[in-house]
This record gives structure tokens, sequence and C-alpha cells, in this order.
């Protein structure tokens, strides 16, 4: 094959849609007639672009290579051309139209959400989707089904990652084929955005603004997508799946739907006259709590300080009322970030999580919370365990009294020239390590990156022995988020927990700090 053949043959291919197409770093078509327009409209912008570099640079090395000082080229000799500025200017202007005719024909297409025969409003909230279906009586949640062992494995032991990592859901957004599907967007707590590439819908939701978006598929499918805009924590474990099913499949869908919403209405109402043993309110509160509230307080009942407090031994979980702790589950706290669960969960799951988490990590409460209980809460939530405004101040009062008693008889006298042993440093490190410092850096000294650095391995638990303890006295002016423990803890605590993180988990230094080392590293 000659030269010339080649080069029309590479040239040719470029330009040929289909190829373009079949490139996995372009856009797709998508499924829909916008998302089709969307993507010819990219191709039309594209070839222009590549039209005018082809044009730009050939004229560019034309020159170079023409023009170039070995062939002693005689410069032109002319200053304006009015003809030369015109047509520049006019050949832009040009371009510029045959773009914008196709552009806003696709912006306007997209914005056209009349006649549509369907309507759902898309709700998101932290981490998840609410959808519901007007007209229908339909609503539920949207959750992220990836099991949590396949996403956390921080020590590189995670199982394997399934088909649709990260992007499946234990109840897709369901609907009709060959209908025009209109879609209310917003947000109930902070900024998100629904995006479905294969429908070329990308729309923000806002809290307290509603931004409408519609979608007409051809095809039966499933298709996926996911929020696009950093909305917290947990912003990358919030898929969207839409199945798109038939007319008639569809229809059985909503009479399906709506004999669930019946049955678990006729549920609920049995569940407030009946009564479960503790072990299936624990059982059934384990599940629940791994689904919708391990990801905020971990499964180790730890949480992640401050933002998602621990529930091991909090006041809320332990000595505070079941109907104050119900109440916090069901309606959430304001201005923080714990959403209220009364339209996600039953009855019978709340009763179920609330009792959970009273008994477990030690907890120990012994109590027991009914579903009935549940709803006697809701109904009534200052019927009982508030306190009269006069004898607010006694409260308080001995609460002060007994805390300072408490402080006086556990602070021991320190003895900074005691030389301790190795065990009993890490003894009295892991203890210290597991009371202020575990709901950072994790049981296992992996920590939760970026925000809190493992220490396992890492340079100030395996380096100087100064940085260390000034880390852990003072600690960090470039990480917030690691606080200075010298006014929390003992000498002899901070001593002990820093011998301890020096030779947990494999780090193994050797290396023992006396309570004398951090006593005159504090006094620098």
């Amino acid at each position: 094959m000659g030269k010339h053949k080649l080069f029309w043959l590479v040239l040719v291919s470029l330009f040929t849609n289909s190829a373009w197409a079949e490139m996995q770093l372009n856009l797709t078509k998508g499924v829909t007639a916008v998302s089709r327009d969307v993507y010819d409209l990219h191709m039309l912008v594209l070839y222009i672009c590549t039209a005018i570099g082809v044009i730009v640079f050939g004229a560019m090395f034309w020159s170079m290579v023409f023009h170039r000082r070995s062939k002693r080229p005689k410069p032109a000799n002319f200053h304006e051309s009015t003809k030369v500025e015109i047509l520049w200017t006019a050949i832009p202007v040009v371009i510029l139209i045959a773009m914008a005719v196709p552009a806003t024909h696709t912006l306007i297409a997209m914005e056209d959400n009349t006649n549509s025969d369907v309507t759902i409003q898309v709700t998101g909230s932290q981490w998840k989707w609410h959808y519901k279906y007007f007209d229908q009586g339909i609503e539920y949640y949207s959750v992220l089904s990836t099991p949590r062992e396949q996403y956390q494995n921080q020590q590189g032991a995670g199982a394997p990652k399934g088909e649709h990592y990260l992007l499946e859901v234990d109840k897709p957004l369901v609907i009709p084929a060959n209908k025009k599907v209109r879609f209310l967007i917003t947000s109930d707590d902070v900024i998100h955005s629904w995006w479905v590439p294969a429908f070329a819908v990308k729309q923000d939701a806002n809290p307290g603004f509603i931004n409408e978006a519609w979608t007409r598929v051809d095809e039966p499918g499933i298709y996926r997508g996911q929020c696009a805009e950093l909305c917290g924590k947990d912003h990358g474990f919030m898929p969207i799946v839409v199945e798109v099913k038939s007319a008639e499949d569809y229809e059985i869908w909503l009479s399906e739907q709506q004999q669930r919403v019946a049955q678990a209405a006729e549920a609920e109402k049995a569940s407030l006259s009946a009564s479960m043993s503790k072990e299936e309110l624990m059982q059934l509160g384990e599940t629940t709590y791994t689904a919708y509230c391990s990801a905020c307080h971990q499964p180790t009942g730890l949480g992640l300080p401050p933002a998602f407090p621990a529930l091991k031994g909090s006041p809320i979980t332990t000595t505070g009322s079941a109907k104050e702790h119900i109440n916090i589950v069901f309606n959430g706290k304001a201005g923080t970030g714990m959403q209220g669960y009364g339209k996600q969960l039953s009855m019978k799951q709340l009763a179920a999580v609330v009792t959970y988490e009273r008994n477990a990590w030690g907890n120990n409460t012994g109590d027991v919370v009914q579903a009935s209980d549940v709803k006697s809460a809701v109904e009534n939530p200052s019927a009982e365990g508030t306190a009269p405004e006069a004898t607010a101040p006694v409260v308080i009062e001995t609460i002060v009294e007994e805390t300072v008693e408490t402080i006086a008889e556990e602070t021991p006298v320190e003895d900074l020239a005691r030389v301790y042993s190795h065990d009993e440093l890490m003894t009295m490190g892991e203890k210290v390590y597991m009371k202020a410092c575990v709901a950072c850096h994790q049981p296992t000294g992996t920590g939760l990156p970026p925000a809190f650095p493992a220490l396992k391995g890492s340079v100030i638990a395996t380096g100087d022995i100064a940085v260390h303890l000034d880390m852990v006295l003072n600690g960090s002016k470039t990480n917030a988020a690691m606080a200075a423990f010298a006014s929390q803890l003992t000498k002899t605590e901070i001593a002990a927990v820093v011998t301890y993180e020096r030779n947990a988990w494999g780090n193994n230094t050797g290396d023992l700090v006396q309570p004398a080392a951090v006593d005159a590293a504090s006094a620098k």
C-alpha cells in the first residue's frame, strides 16, 4: 500500500463516526434521543475543532518549511488588509453559529418537561436516594448494596469485587419504557447531583429547591449512575440504578409495590401489639444498624468524632432515657449529621436498633424497646423524661458535684520518677489507646486516611521519639483532626500510650517511654 493511500485511510478512519464511537475514551451515545443529540453535538464540535487544528498547524508548519531562513525568502510588503480582517472575523462567527444552532435545539429539548406520563420526586440525602412516585402512593429509599467487606479493606484483605462494585443498590428506581418520565430533584441536607450518563441527565439536588429533568428510554434495561457532587464522607457510596421495564411489566411492578405497601401497613399495625424477645430485637437491630448506622458510627460503635460521636458508652445509649434515644433516631438532631430515620425504618426496626445500641459494645443497659414504645415516644415526645424547669438547677448542681468528686477520687498522684517495665507500659498503653485514640486510628492502628492516618508502620510511630511525644502532647499544626492530649491525659498515660503505639501492630521498635521523659518534653 502506498504512503498516500495509507495517509487517506488513517484520515478517513479518524473522521468515521463509528470509529470514534467505539473508542473507550470517547463519550457514549446513550439510550435516549436527548443523549444521542448530546453525543452528535459533541462529535460535531470535535470535528470542527480538529479541522481548525489541522488548518492552523498545517499553515504554521508549511510556513516554517517553505519560508525557512536557508531558502532566503523575500518578505511580503503589506501592512493591513481589510478583506483579510473581515474574513478572519466572519469565519469564526459562522463556525459559532453552526455550533450554536444544534446546541440551542438540544438544550431546549433537555428543559422541556411538558406532557410527562410519570412524575417522580428524587431526594438526595447522606448517603442514599429517596424516590416518590406521584399519584401512586409509592416511595422508598435506594441504598448501596455492595457488601461492606468489599470496600472496607484498609489492610488489603478485602473480599473480591463484584461485577457492579459500588454501582449496585437494594432497590433500583423503576420507570416504564417509551414513556416520558419527569424528575423533580431536591435534597434534604447538602447538595447532591443525580447523574445517569446513559440518559444525559445530570441535575443538582439542592436543599430547599426543586430542579427538573426528564427522560424517555426506548428499550428496557438496567442503567447505572452516581452522585456527581462532593457531598461528604460517603459521597463515593451513593450509586443510582434505574431499571426500565416494558409497559406491561411496569404495571405489574406498580401493582406489586402497592400490595407491599398495604402489607407493610398491616405488619406495622400488628407489630404495635406484638412483643419481641430481647434476642430477636438484638438480631434485627444488628442487621438494621449495619445497613443504616455503621457507616457513620462504625461497626464497633466508636463513631468518628466529632462529626459522628461514639455510641459505645455514650450518655444517649446508656444513662439517657430510652424515649430520648428513640426521638433522636426517629427525628434526627438539628445542626448535626444525625438525620431522622422515621420515614426510612418501620417502628419494629426502630425498636430493634435502639435496643441493640443500648445493649451492644458493653453498654448492657438491659433495656428492651418494643414497637409500641416507639409509637408512644413519637406521639408523646414530652410526656415523660422531662424534668420540671424549677428542678433543673438542682440536677445540674448534683451532676457537677458528683463529677468533681469522681475526678478527685480517680486522679492518681503521679510518681514521675518511677520506671515502668515494658509489660506494664504496654498494658496501660493499650487501655489508654482504646479510650482516647481508637475512634480515629482504629483498633488495628490502620486509621481512616487521610484525616486520621495509620499508626501501623508510620513514620511517627517508628521514627524520632521526640516528634512522637510532641505530636501526642501538643497535637498537629498541619492536621486539625489531631488534638493535643497534654491536658487530657496524665504524663504516665502519655508515656504508656506512646510506648504502646511504638511497639503494637508489628511496629516493634523496642522503645520504652517513661513518665520522666514526658515531663521533660512538656517543659520544653
